[in-house]
């Protein structure tokens, strides 16, 4: 190289790093009054972004954002009372091991790590405020969960474009690989299956790495911003007993805390995801440390106080396996169980670990009987693949809406209405919103992925606060949201998709809050699918009744943890139980649960190109 081109570079670095300096120094000059410590040592937030209509954030976001906080908060002191009577963490043995209290000790550990509002660049969001355990780590704003979709990340309202997906059981998804012989993808974490796992081996810690850094969520510019708060909490020597002693001996740059008080996507980082001007050998150190946040995030998630297998099914599961004690289901959560293992098609893929027939008792193959013998006394209802559900475009989700940018130069979403979640399709191509994909064989597979979408457990769909006891108007119920894009508001509105998608007279060429009059939408109306042509056909008119839609609903409430022994943390929820009046409001039922909130989808734009014009092309064109 040219010594030129070596000056000109050091003067192109010193100019870039004197932007971060002036804008993020301003930034804190404006904020924080005299004593330039922040507030209560937080940087404050700038001025909220609010590029939104009228009535796509709900009126009490912030309260709900301050009560989520407190909650966390108070968890978080929970697990620091767990860490100081956990007692010494000692390694013995060859290998070494933490004798005794080691799983206590990682556990721990992802719980102080997953409940830390410092991990964020305004100190006040955590991995909990859009997963919180009352819900089964799904989104703990019901309001939120009615509106916007997503959750406003580190800047408010910056928000995401999905739902917060439940992290009970995701451990347990295995690295994401192609089936040649299925011609279909299993495993990886998120609704999009972009965290395949690939490094760690384990999608679950792969998933943890990325919303620090996701510009609409905890917003970091860097994962060395994650590594230099954590060298600064009050569980740090946890940390360093677990990983080593030496884990945080990196020389942090002046301007580290500078840089790490701006959200990512910031115009001043340009296309530079490592603006921490760390050396090779810190880089190393603290993508090392990267990882093990990111390990033992997932081991707490693994753990009992999250993924505990404590439901009335895994009881049941116990009574078939011989325990009298143990529990039965009623009638009518065991007709429940018969439709989802049947005419319902749900176990095709929702897989409840059983028919092992023919079992010895009842005789050899091949004159056995299929008496549903027990395969697995811990089913997972998930087949670990994906599907495209055939949900229509939700416009009520913000995302649509971030088109112009924010305080900090940001545009979360320039293509507005032209925007389509072409989810697994969209990873496959590395595309917008998603993640590089690691394996360039499974490209020429995209335009049959397109609109694909993880099929999660059906574990804890219906948990919610005990105070707030269902998901089903009109309640006392948490209104929750079901899907990749929140369009479904109840169980029974989710089990009535399945059975009457594509049942003649309910189907309609519309989009969102456009059906026909006479029609009700989500009840016989429903709108055309936003990703067309690849669409799981095993559901979709499956001839179910009223009541037996209503049976599945309850045998689902049966996978709710918390039966067999207190589901850990589940009455940290402080906030307000919703009810509706049947007798007044035509929308006080399950079925036509959240149409009070339905917006008239805008005329659509086509599919921009820079998602549906990247090829291989999808196949069918997405309009």
């Amino acid at each position: 190289m040219k010594r030129t081109t070596i000056f000109g570079m050091v003067i192109a670095c010193a100019a870039f790093a004197g932007t971060v300096l002036v804008f993020s120094g301003r930034l804190h000059a404006q904020n924080n009054g005299n004593n330039g410590n922040g507030n209560n040592g937080k940087p404050i937030i700038p001025t909220p972004y609010n590029p939104y209509p009228p009535g796509i954030l709900p009126a009490d976001l912030d309260s709900e954002l301050a009560r989520v906080y407190r909650e966390i908060q108070g968890i978080e002191q929970e697990a620091l009372a767990q860490w100081r009577a956990l007692g010494p963490v000692t390694y013995t043995g060859q290998p070494p091991i933490i004798k005794g209290n080691g799983y206590d000790a990682v556990r721990i550990l992802g719980k102080l790590m997953d409940f830390d509002t410092n991990i964020s660049p305004f100190k006040n969001v955590a991995c909990g405020s859009c997963h919180m355990p009352y819900v089964g780590f799904s989104g703990p704003i019901p309001s939120v969960n009615l509106t916007m979709i997503a959750y406003p990340g580190s800047f408010h309202y910056r928000a995401g474009k999905r739902t917060a997906q439940r992290y009970t059981y995701s451990p347990d998804f295995p690295v994401l690989e192609y089936n040649t012989t299925q011609g279909a993808f299993f495993g990886g974490n998120f609704w999009d299956s972009r965290a395949t796992g690939y490094e760690l081996q384990s999608p679950d810690a792969h998933q943890a790495q990325g919303p620090p850094v996701d510009t609409q969520e905890m917003m970091f510019p860097d994962t060395a911003c994650i590594v230099y708060r954590l060298s600064q909490a009050v569980y740090r020597p946890l940390f360093e007993q677990i990983w080593g002693a030496d884990s945080f001996n990196i020389k942090w740059p002046n301007d580290t805390e500078s840089i790490c008080d701006t959200p990512g996507g910031a115009a001043i980082f340009g296309t530079n995801t490592q603006p921490v001007r760390l050396r090779p050998e810190d880089r190393t150190m603290s993508d090392n440390d990267y990882n093990h946040w990111a390990q033992s995030n997932s081991f707490y998630e693994r753990s009992n106080d999250v993924s505990p297998f404590t439901s009335k099914f895994d009881s049941y599961l116990a009574f078939l396996g011989g325990n009298a004690s143990a529990y039965q289901l009623t009638p009518d959560e065991k007709a429940g169980y018969d439709l989802f293992r049947g005419k319902a098609n749900c176990n095709s893929c929702h897989l409840d670990g059983r028919s092992t027939a023919p079992t010895p008792a009842n005789g050899s193959a091949p004159n056995g009987v299929d008496t549903g013998a027990t395969a697995s006394t811990r089913p997972l209802f998930t087949c670990f693949g994906s599907a495209n559900l055939g949900l229509p475009i939700n416009p009520r989700d913000a995302f649509y809406y971030q088109t112009t940018p924010d305080f900090f130069g940001f545009t979360g979403n320039p293509y507005g209405f032209g925007y389509r979640d072409l989810g697994l399709g969209t990873f496959l191509r590395s595309g917008f919103g998603s993640w590089p994909n690691p394996n360039a064989t499974w490209i020429q597979y995209a335009p049959t992925n397109d609109g694909l979408m993880q099929v999660s457990t059906a574990r804890n769909v219906a948990m919610t606060p005990p105070s707030c006891p269902t998901t089903e108007a009109p309640g006392p119920y948490f209104q929750k949201e079901f899907f990749h894009n929140g369009y479904i508001k109840s169980l029974k509105q989710l089990v009535h998709f399945y059975n009457t998608r594509d049942k003649p007279g309910y189907a309609y060429p519309v989009t969102s809050g456009h059906c026909p009059p006479g029609t009700t939408e989500k009840v016989n109306c429903w709108p055309m699918p936003e990703v067309p042509g690849t669409e799981d056909m095993t559901v979709g008119d499956l001839g179910l009744t009223d009541h037996e839609e209503d049976l599945l609903v309850i045998f689902l409430q049966t996978l709710t943890d918390g039966f067999t022994t207190p589901y850990p943390d589940i009455n940290t929820y402080t906030g307000a139980c919703m009810t509706c009046n049947p007798a007044t409001d035509p929308n006080c039922s399950p079925s036509r649960q959240g149409n009070a909130s339905l917006i008239p989808t805008p005329p659509l734009p086509p599919c921009t190109a820079a998602i549906c014009g990247v090829a291989p092309f999808p196949s069918p064109p997405i309009p």
